[in-house]
């Protein structure tokens, strides 16, 4: 007898959706009001806001708003019609992708309309089932997905381990000396979830003993490291080593859209293979000019990448005085670390949010390990100073009530009125 497909479904709502009818419209799709920045609303509230990817405060900048509404108004939301290849090819696509190729010096680069699809589908384009791949365990969630559309075979590496590295790089040139395939070594340039840059100058160096083609996906180094904000390649002076770089525009560009780069000839092999583009619409004009404008923001103005890292450094070296442990990141992520479950930790973030009024992501088991508690920052070029102290005297007082056993008592105690 065959199951109805929907059985399984309806019987389990999966890891995070069993906690909907608790969780829903407070700890997991809340509603932010207002204009983008650290201060927004949450349920009717004023709250100072650490969870927006906006780096460097391009979201609500006055020249960006100003091109996007210009853009809109001359173009609609509609312009181009059609994929690239078929009926939404314009000038400004190209030089858009021009100028980002030079911002991050490869010879040539590829718009993308979402980063998510866009990795995913250049690790298909890249690989065929003789090729093998090896990337890191705590690779974002687009390039697992990317991975397992690939047919062949893979291998995962300790995070950031160069052992690790080294002995997954030998199983790989064993199993394609024997397919007759090439290796395709993925990492990242900063991790999103604890700030680390991965170790792509030692990563580069590798390839002197193996070889192999690098993908970085980026997406977090855009804009917030290098000396020009070029990104973790240039930060580690290695760029030239990243054979595709990826990144997206949703984090420093504060916009929607992605591009590749590289050296023209894979590039171009990309602008005919990578079937996320080849089969959906051209990123519509409004993104694109809006891009070009940010694009020249972040390049001209060094300014905003100045204030960024100086709220970065008052954030992490506050939090480091009083003894909190962030652990080794080295990038403008920053992840706080506390001992709870997962209890204390819903009781821990309702205090937050309405006795302190801050509003941060919160991490837990399954994502890091039973008994951690991730508090995660994003600190942006929009923040305030006094936004920090506020925020530091809020996290000595949960810390408090965390370790004295409070929130521990209120969890077994009560269910939290999340209305």
């Amino acid at each position: 007898m065959v199951k109805d497909l929907f059985e399984r479904i309806q019987n389990n709502k999966g890891p995070l959706g069993k906690w909907a009818s608790q969780a829903e419209g407070y700890y997991v799709f809340p509603k932010l009001e207002g204009e983008l920045g650290p201060r927004m609303k949450f349920h009717g509230k004023e709250i100072l806001n650490w969870s927006l990817n906006d780096y460097l405060g391009l979201a609500n900048h006055p020249e960006v708003r100003k091109v996007d509404a210009e853009a809109a108004a001359q173009y609609g939301a509609a312009y181009p019609m059609g994929a690239r290849m078929m009926s939404g090819h314009t000038d400004v696509h190209e030089q858009l992708e021009r100028e980002l190729a030079t911002f991050v010096k490869k010879e040539a680069a590829y718009l993308l309309n979402f980063g998510y699809q866009g990795i995913m589908s250049a690790i298909d384009a890249l690989v065929t089932k003789n090729d093998i791949i090896v990337y890191d365990v705590d690779a974002h969630a687009c390039i697992i997905d990317g991975v397992r559309l690939h047919m062949g075979k893979r291998f995962t590496y300790k995070h950031n381990d160069l052992e690790s590295m080294e002995k997954n790089l030998q199983r790989a040139t064993k199993m394609a000396t024997e397919t007759g395939g090439g290796i395709l070594f993925i990492t990242e340039g900063v991790f999103g979830m604890r700030g680390q840059q991965g170790k792509l100058k030692e990563i580069v160096a590798m390839k002197q003993k193996y070889n192999f083609r690098l993908l970085v996906d980026d997406a977090h180094g855009f804009g917030t490291l290098g000396k020009t904000g070029a990104g973790a390649g240039e930060e580690q002076d290695c760029q030239d080593g990243i054979d595709v770089y990826f990144s997206t525009f949703a984090k420093s560009m504060a916009s929607i859209g992605a591009f590749l780069a590289g050296d023209k000839d894979i590039i171009d092999y990309l602008k005919y293979n990578l079937r996320s583009q080849m089969f959906a619409k051209s990123l519509p004009m409004i993104q694109t000019v809006g891009a070009l404008k940010r694009l020249q923001l972040l390049r001209d103005n060094p300014g905003l990448k100045d204030k960024l890292w100086e709220n970065v450094n008052a954030l992490q070296n506050g939090l480091k005085d009083k003894g909190f442990n962030i652990g080794d990141t080295n990038t403008c992520v920053t992840p706080v670390y506390l001992e709870g479950s997962i209890p204390e930790a819903m009781v821990m973030v309702n205090d937050l949010r309405e006795n302190y009024n801050i509003f941060l992501s919160i991490v837990v088991y399954p994502v890091i390990p039973k008994g951690i508690i991730l508090l995660r920052m994003i600190p942006t070029a929009s923040h305030l100073l006094s936004d920090i102290e506020e925020t530091l005297a809020a996290f000595e007082a949960i810390r408090e009530k965390l370790v004295n056993g409070t929130y521990k008592k209120i969890a077994e105690a009560t269910t939290i009125d999340v209305s």
